[in-house]
């Protein structure tokens, strides 16, 4: 198997979908998030997609700046930067999530408690150290980065714009989730949404640029008369 740009840009624009869908996924019957929920199986398998989903993100945007990036700009620059360093600080925070916060929550519970709330825009009534900051971090770099982007996404105009555009309400739509908590699963879905439109929209535009291999001139199949 040949390893080209195409191949590549395809495996991103899969890697998008695929991540929208897993976001989609992990929101539908998400449990509330404390202490106690978070050693329960249903919530660990949760966050351990939602480490794989940002991984595949990850993949995915990249997929996409690289596909345009003579029509992006500095600004898709800047995005696409921000974005994926806030997608990089999810993963870790999603680590932690997954495999630091069940094992230490029976000795720990009120730090693990306050780091839950904390993440979730609920009070917290404890210190969590420089948790807080990773957790802020994030936050910063989807929301500005994801906007930036999906701005500059728009304006290229080479990727599905609805895509882009959808792609800017649902990272600022995340702000929402300090405002109205009880939809803040419902707030993730926009996201999702424009990430499978990403997806889909480099899938097709990839295979619309292959090249159509050229047919073989008739002669260069027949043999020379009288090459016997």
């Amino acid at each position: 198997m040949t390893v080209t740009h195409g191949f590549l840009a395809r495996a991103a624009a899969v890697a998008a979908a695929v991540a929208g869908l897993i976001f989609i996924g992990v929101q539908i019957g998400h449990p509330y998030l404390d202490a106690t929920s978070i050693t329960t199986t249903d919530v660990m398998i949760r966050n351990a997609l939602k480490m794989l989903m940002v991984a595949l993100a990850l993949a995915g945007i990249t997929g996409v700046y690289l596909s345009q990036v003579t029509r992006i700009g500095v600004l898709g620059l800047i995005g696409y930067v921000v974005f994926a360093a806030g997608y990089l600080s999810m993963l870790g925070t999603e680590y932690v999530a997954a495999l630091v916060l069940p094992s230490i929550a029976h000795t720990s519970p009120a730090w693990v408690g306050d780091a839950i709330a904390i993440a979730n825009n609920r009070p917290a009534t404890g210190d969590i150290g420089w948790m807080n900051g990773a957790i802020m971090f994030t936050g910063l770099g989807y929301i500005g980065g994801g906007v930036l982007f999906a701005v500059a996404l728009f304006r290229a105009n080479f990727l599905a714009r609805w895509a882009s555009a959808l792609l800017a309400v649902g990272t600022l739509s995340a702000v929402g989730a300090g405002i109205v908590p009880q939809y803040e699963r419902l707030l993730a879905i926009p996201t999702g949404l424009a990430l499978v439109g990403l997806g889909y929209s480099l899938w097709r535009t990839q295979r619309s640029s292959d090249p159509v291999p050229a047919a073989s001139p008739v002669s260069s199949r027949l043999e020379p008369v009288g090459a016997d």
